[in-house]
């Protein structure tokens, strides 16, 4: 009898974690540098329980979202631009694609030292860390739209802002699509290192959690909060930006 192809995953699964857990209990490592899955479950009832998991989570989120959506906001338009503009291109453009190599955490000491110890430090950085990809994505979009299309569009008269709306942003939406799910990726790893260096008392998130558990020497406590930050990750994933995808290609006929 075949086993069902949907189990096949969830086998593999329990088998690594039951080889995991056997790892571990059998004293071939310590477990203070590699805690049992049993462990980091533990971990996950107790924060559950006194509500600290909720919290971190929900503060994460708050900044992650509103860092993102300001990101964004930004990105799209001067992306926009730099298409539009050889002189943007080659200035914002530029300076864009420099600016995307910097590592996030490159940000955080500007932060600290522009607006202290608080949220906006946080924010600053989100923005910084989702931003540029997202102006290069707009831009390298808007300029891989065939040319077929605008002539077209322009022979029947559509100028301006019609173009725009009605010709070059549905043409470029894939790809701009695909640079706002890249800018949610680096808005997800600058707000961890911003959470784990900015120290504000009053918003205690997944980053700080993480901080924590190593001042504590709690590998359960950091794996745990991982696993947070991944789930979370592949959740905003499957519920905004996959059926989002979806959606584009079965607009466009690519999929049933």
């Amino acid at each position: 009898m075949k086993t069902p192809r949907a189990l096949v995953p969830v086998l593999i699964g329990l088998a690594v974690l039951g080889g995991w857990e056997w790892f571990v209990r059998s004293g071939r490592v310590d477990d203070v540098l590699v805690p049992a899955p049993t462990q980091i479950g533990e971990w996950f009832w107790a924060a559950f329980r006194d509500g600290s998991l909720a919290s971190a989570t929900w503060v994460t989120m708050r900044r992650l979202m509103l860092g993102f959506v300001i990101g964004a906001a930004i990105g799209i338009p001067v992306g926009a631009l730099c298409a539009r503009s050889s002189l943007a291109r080659d200035t914002i453009g530029v300076l864009s694609l420099g600016l995307q190599t910097l590592p996030s955490v490159c940000w955080v000491p500007v932060a600290i030292i522009a607006f202290g110890q608080n949220e906006a430090a946080v924010l600053f950085v989100v923005v910084m860390g989702t931003v540029w990809a997202v102006v290069i994505a707009v831009q390298e979009s808007v300029l891989s739209v065939q040319p077929l299309y605008l002539r077209a569009a322009m022979t029947m008269g559509s100028r301006g802002l019609h173009l725009w709306t009605r010709v070059i942003f549905p043409a470029a939406l894939p790809g701009i699509i695909s640079g706002l799910k890249q800018g949610w990726a680096f808005a997800w790893r600058s707000l961890m290192a911003a959470e784990i260096f900015v120290v504000i008392l009053t918003g205690f998130g997944l980053g700080s959690l993480l901080h924590a558990g190593r001042e504590l020497l709690r590998m359960d406590q950091v794996v745990g909060v991982m696993l947070v930050v991944v789930l979370v990750g592949l959740l905003a994933d499957l519920i905004f930006f996959s059926p989002i995808e979806r959606w584009l290609r079965r607009s466009r006929g690519l999929e049933r």
